[in-house]
């Protein structure tokens, strides 16, 4: 079985924050930061990424803060718009390993729903043979059973995949699971780590 390699998403292919949204809303920036710690935080986020739909997560934080309604209905509508940029080279990677006849997967901590809608404006997903995502399987990183589902889905296993992470706790798991794992630092990075992997030149 050839080896493959696996993306997360977030600070991986695209550059992820919510303040990228939010400061194009909320000018003053006393009032973002207490915005960004106290309603659309990234621990309150990732309940979507876990598999709680946005119908019981918006709701249920407009009745904490009735006031940010307009605000919390735009962390839904634009989402996209908090990781609009590409991580600087990484796309270049995916592609070039692609027209080496790499197989390609994604890993991502995502909403199920935010997913589909960013999905459909980034064509790079479409070189991937498959996206595991950890809204749509109500299972997150770094619990093994999303890694399970990889394997499964891949049929492949153990130090057959080669996974990139900028986060250490999803990288630990990976290597308790045999993964080639290494976090991400940058594209320069992950390119020395491929060509090490023998997937580039």
């Amino acid at each position: 079985m050839t080896k493959a390699v696996v993306f997360d998403v977030g600070r991986v292919l695209f550059e992820w924050q919510l303040r990228a949204l939010f400061e194009k809303i909320i000018k003053d920036e006393a009032e973002l930061d207490w915005f960004l710690s106290n309603v659309v935080t990234e621990e309150w986020h990732f309940q979507h990424d876990r598999g709680v739909t946005l119908g019981e997560m918006l709701p249920a934080r407009i009745a904490q803060f009735p006031d940010q309604a307009l605000r919390l209905a735009a962390y839904a509508a634009r989402f996209n718009e908090t990781a609009a940029l590409p991580v600087n080279g990484v796309h270049d990677i995916v592609y070039r390993l692609k027209d080496s006849g790499v197989a390609l997967y994604c890993l991502t901590n995502f909403g199920d729903e935010l997913f589909e809608q960013f999905r459909r404006e980034h064509a790079i997903f479409d070189v991937f043979e498959d996206i595991v995502v950890s809204g749509a399987e109500k299972v997150a990183k770094p619990d093994a059973r999303i890694y399970e589902i990889v394997e499964a889905r891949s049929g492949r296993s153990g130090d057959a995949l080669f996974f990139t992470d900028d986060n250490p706790d999803n990288i630990a798991a990976a290597k308790a699971r045999g993964w080639d794992a290494h976090l991400f630092a940058d594209a320069a990075a992950l390119t020395s780590q491929l060509k090490g992997a023998g997937f580039l030149t």
